[in-house]
């Protein structure tokens, strides 16, 4: 490793995510982007203790907004909101590129505006750091609007459901849970929402593509350059003039 770089605080090139995907440089949560998770989350408990109405802490969602939801039933909201959005299918993408949407997601949630907690990222940042991936379809994003299936899938052995890519292999969720020990996470209020809404699925397509473009611009630099030498060219036209 030879860089660390903090989730939340610096703003991550593409370079940078390719990178912490790579295992080049290690990703952390800063002190200060802790803090302003664990205050963004007792913001979000203080909306339920107050019983006041807030979209997606304690509402439906969409046609559902004006749904009002009970103290006791807001965790069950937000699991059942991974479980009714995981509706994509297809192929899975490669998991390189879900390995960069985990990425993507921590570094945009541990900005601490979107009221999760500690520990669900902290979890995200161990599948990360230990190569354990979930299993996302390729088709299912509604673009733009939010990349609602992808998401759902990716963060569905959270709460041990789906499926895992782990050194070569599939596997259910929950065995590799079980694997390592673990206990699915149990979401608080809004935790499923921000985790499903975003565009993080997009983006690492993205960035794959930035990084082909960049290995393309550098290959036609040498490339220029063996021909330039091979036909014993000369190197005026490419010195700038003062």
């Amino acid at each position: 490793m030879s860089k660390i770089s903090n989730y939340g605080i610096d703003q991550l090139t593409s370079g940078e995510v390719a990178a912490i995907a790579n295992g080049k440089i290690k990703a952390v949560l800063s002190d200060a982007a802790i803090k302003k998770i664990k205050a963004s989350q007792q913001h979000v408990h203080q909306i339920i203790a107050s019983n006041k109405t807030v979209y997606g802490v304690n509402t439906g969602f969409g046609i559902l907004s004006n749904t009002k939801i009970s103290e006791e039933n807001t965790a069950t909201l937000q699991h059942k909101i991974l479980q009714s959005h995981s509706v994509g299918v297809g192929d899975p993408i490669p998991v390189e590129v879900a390995k960069l949407m985990l990425i993507t997601k921590v570094h945009a949630l541990a900005q601490g505006y979107s009221g999760v907690q500690l520990e669900t990222l902290q979890r995200i940042t161990w599948h990360i750091e230990n190569d354990v991936i979930p299993v996302v379809p390729e088709k299912g994003s509604v673009g733009a609007s939010g990349d609602l299936a992808p998401l759902a899938h990716l963060f569905l052995p959270l709460i041990g459901l789906g499926e895992i890519f782990y050194k070569g292999k599939r596997y259910k969720a929950q065995e590799i849970l079980n694997k390592f020990s673990l206990t699915p996470i149990q979401l608080g209020p809004k935790e499923g929402l921000a985790l499903i809404n975003g565009t993080q699925f997009i983006l690492s397509f993205a960035i794959k593509a930035v990084q082909r473009m960049h290995n393309c611009l550098e290959a036609a630099d040498i490339i220029g350059a063996m021909s330039l030498e091979a036909l014993t060219g000369t190197k005026s036209p490419f010195v700038q003039w003062k």
